[in-house]
């Protein structure tokens, strides 16, 4: 017997699930050699933003046995007794995951609570930091993943989620924990009910005058969670429900309407949009499958233009220190986002910070005297405050919706559109224009040498502009930890930055352009397009 085929009968004997037992038995009745190596060859890695991975047996699944393992990691690094509130969406496995971590968190000697019903991201993030007795949050999500996919995440007693050297502790807890079967288990762990806390913070949020009875939306779950929890909030708020998109409304953890369950991805709305034409609606809305984003689109010249996360973070910055007081006050993004956030922020004379991507850096933005009252990023994540500070220690795009409703309305109700603030931002701002650009790979090591041969011999030129500076991410830059990446700073405002991705075999590049504005809005849009267009090409064959 190989090391694949003893490992896989050590998880038969200790796999409490009686679909998984039945994959792995007919994996070795048929021989199924590749199969074993995917399973058993690497597991799922603990980090940052916890675990997500394919439905399946076997360590590098995820499974019941490996969020007992997670469960048990994780209960090692609490305090005894402590309160861990756990959350989950609608995905295959998620309700059965979060009991198995009730069950194993009890077990330990914590007090878990599980939430009745599958709940948005945000709201679990939301109850962590409401109760001072909570000392964690356990989220059971795999977000705008796949439908063969689930995830878990956890959160600490702040509502944000985890960083180093938190989650490389948890990993080593993980890596001690035996074999589940053998774990004590507690039963009769009370239920977490309603959203009723959070939606009355939603409410209470400052969003100015509604007005939103003028307004008609259309809105998508994309058949996620999202539902109940948004049209809750827009009524406490005093805003008329959007109309939902009925082939998309109820949960369904098959995703069957759409290719990819990610706002982001082109036809992930096109339901919503031809919803929005049989309406001759104002604005689209749709939250991706555990509501943690938000994506926008408006009607213009008789058909819908999407927003880019970049312009709906813009927007949303400044309807927020529009509506706040103090110079305490904080606003952060992304180094990968749009530079237009430091100009708005100087404009309003408020602190700004950038930070390493990803939300939980976001939330530890600037110091002990700020005040953080907006943070984003250009994937559609957004974080929503008043002169409270931010709702949700976590990008949540139930807040966010409702904000850019009542924006919305605001400019429907002096005679203007969304779009019409895009342009009042240019002018007064300089045109800010982004996008994206992903080189996928076969062999991962090619990421490794690419990076080295750019860091060794930066290109002179990108796009027909001179590269003026490049900073090297990996030795830390402007008071960041050190992260790997290239940041390349080219004549004219242009930027361009590099890095892998952390999920898939793809350099990850994110351009902009950024131009002054003469009073032709439209002309200046098309040739900061075209020279976006030409920078893209350039850095494809830099990188191919």
């Amino acid at each position: 017997m190989n090391d694949l085929h003893r490992d896989a009968q050590e998880w038969l004997a200790q796999d409490p699930d009686p679909v998984t037992r039945a994959e792995l038995h007919t994996i070795l009745d048929n021989g199924d050699q590749q199969a074993l190596v995917d399973r058993f060859g690497a597991r799922l890695e603990f980090g940052t933003a916890g675990l997500r991975g394919e439905l399946g047996a076997g360590p590098n699944r995820m499974n019941r046995v490996t969020v007992m393992r997670a469960a048990a990691g994780l209960a090692g690094c609490l305090p005894a007794g402590g309160r861990v509130i756990v959350g989950f969406d609608a995905r295959h496995g998620s309700r059965r995951f979060a009991d198995d971590t009730a069950a194993v968190l009890a077990g330990a000697g914590l007090r878990p609570e599980v939430f009745t019903d599958p709940v948005p991201t945000p709201v679990l993030a939301h109850f962590v930091r409401a109760f001072d007795d909570v000392v964690a949050g356990v989220m059971v999500t795999a977000s705008h993943n796949p439908p063969r996919d689930n995830g878990y995440k956890v959160y600490w007693d702040d509502g944000a989620q985890i960083v180093p050297p938190t989650d490389t502790d948890i990993s080593a807890a993980i890596d001690a924990v035996g074999r589940v079967d053998e774990l004590p288990l507690g039963t009769g762990w009370p239920v977490h009910q309603g959203t009723g806390r959070y939606l009355d913070a939603v409410a209470s949020l400052n969003l100015g005058p509604s007005g939103g009875d003028q307004l008609s939306i259309v809105y998508t779950p994309l058949h996620g969670v999202g539902r109940d929890v948004l049209l809750a909030a827009f009524d406490r708020a005093g805003f008329p429900a959007p109309a939902v998109v009925p082939e998309q409304a109820d949960p369904d953890p098959d995703f069957p309407t759409v290719a990819f369950p990610n706002p982001e991805e082109p036809g992930a709305l096109d339901l919503a949009l031809a919803l929005a034409r049989e309406r001759d609606a104002d604005l689209v809305i749709a939250n991706d499958p555990d509501a943690d984003r938000c994506a926008v689109a408006v009607p213009r010249n008789g058909g819908w233009r999407v927003l880019t996360g970049d312009e709906v973070g813009g927007l949303l910055a400044e309807h927020v220190l529009r509506h706040t007081t103090g110079d305490d006050r904080l606003v952060a993004t992304t180094i990968v986002s749009s530079s237009l956030l430091r100009s708005i922020a100087a404009a309003h004379r408020v602190r700004y910070a950038e930070t390493l991507t990803g939300f939980k850096w976001i939330m530890r933005a600037g110091g002990p005297t700020d005040r953080l009252v907006f943070g984003y990023e250009e994937a559609l994540g957004y974080s929503i405050g008043d002169d409270h500070g931010v709702l949700v220690n976590d990008k949540d795009g139930i807040s966010a919706a409702l904000t850019v409703a009542a924006l919305a309305a605001h400019a429907r109700r002096d005679g203007r559109t969304l779009l019409d603030l895009l342009d009042d931002q240019a002018r007064e701002y300089g045109l800010h224009t982004t996008a994206q650009l992903s080189v996928r790979v076969d062999d991962p090591s090619l990421i490794t040498a690419v990076l080295s041969q750019l860091r060794a011999d930066p290109p002179a030129r990108l796009g027909g502009r001179t590269v003026e500076s490049f900073d090297d991410l990996t030795h830390g830059t402007d008071g960041l930890p050190p992260t790997d990446g290239l940041r390349f700073h080219l004549a004219g405002g242009a930027r361009v930055i590099i890095r892998p991705s952390g999920t898939e075999p793809k350099l990850k590049c994110y351009l902009e352009i950024v131009q002054p504005v003469d009073d032709d809005i439209s002309a200046a849009r098309a040739r900061a397009a075209a020279e976006l267009d030409a920078l893209r090409d350039a850095l494809s064959a830099a990188l191919s």
